[in-house]
């Protein structure tokens, strides 16, 4: 294990790790929260229209992608305010255009394109010094808006009308959450893959949910499980040369089952003390 920690690409696939947990926590539990993940899913996978495009024109994928996923982010929330009733019509349609458009670029790009899976299934193992450092960044940058909206964020997160009466820009606040949320599924596309990273978005908050009384607590919570779940899968997929995106989910998985499942355990074991006594 010592030997195997002086390796450069384990060392950037742990920074990576600790870096998107970060961002799993805090923008999942708003994800979470504010009941936004089958919106999520959504742009997540018509990011793939991005990776499409980037590839076809030999533009740079992460930049192109970025910029795709906040297009999708800003259609998909100035759509869904004006018909609400029509949300999950609007989902599936980005969705399914995204990842359509994708395909199709990608079959019109001459040649082979190489690293196609780690798009849609993540590569932590191959994670380099850029990616660490564009990853930083948006650390940065997310964390920044985050806590300087964090006020407003909290009371739209709970309670919309109430925020609105206090002057909150709900809509706006709606439409700057959405692209941070587009901007983080961008980053952990490199480490999970865009068919699962709604799982690693949501998982961790989702856990850390059952044991915290506060959003901050319930941030910092995911952002432990996060990393957990990333360092755990990473070994897994190091030692039995598993898929690293599918073997962080499985951990993430598996550390829910077994949080869910020891709480009906305890839940069971109080109800039966106070029938005894």
């Amino acid at each position: 294990m010592v030997t195997l920690l002086h390796e450069s690409f384990m060392q950037h696939a742990l920074w990576a790790s600790l870096l998107v947990s970060i961002a799993c926590g805090v923008m999942g539990s708003l994800i979470v929260v504010n009941r936004l993940s089958f919106m999520s899913g959504g742009i997540a996978h018509g990011a793939y229209g991005g990776v499409g495009l980037a590839l076809y024109f030999g533009w740079p994928v992460w930049l192109v992608t970025s910029g795709f996923c906040a297009g999708l982010a800003m259609i998909l929330g100035l759509l869904s305010e004006e018909r609400h009733e029509r949300t999950d019509t609007l989902i599936g349609v980005i969705w399914a255009a995204g990842m359509s458009l994708g395909v199709v670029m990608i079959n019109l790009t001459p040649g082979y394109a190489q690293n196609l899976m780690s798009y849609l299934f993540g590569s932590l193992l191959t994670v380099t010094r850029q990616d660490i450092a564009l990853m930083g960044i948006g650390d940065l940058l997310m964390l920044a808006l985050v806590a300087y909206n964090f006020r407003d964020l909290m009371s739209m997160s709970f309670d919309r009308d109430f925020a609105r009466s206090r002057g909150v820009p709900v809509r706006a606040l709606q439409l700057v959450l959405l692209v941070l949320i587009a901007e983080t599924i961008v980053m952990l596309i490199q480490v999970v893959g865009l068919v699962l990273v709604i799982a690693l978005l949501t998982l961790p908050p989702a856990l850390a949910e059952r044991h915290t009384r506060s959003l901050r607590g319930m941030m910092l919570a995911a952002a432990g499980w996060s990393l957990l779940s990333s360092v755990g899968g990473l070994l897994l997929a190091y030692a039995y040369d598993l898929s690293s995106g599918a073997s962080i989910v499985a951990v993430a998985c598996a550390c829910y089952t077994l949080l869910a499942a020891l709480q009906k355990v305890l839940n069971y074991m109080r109800q039966s003390n106070a029938v005894g006594a």
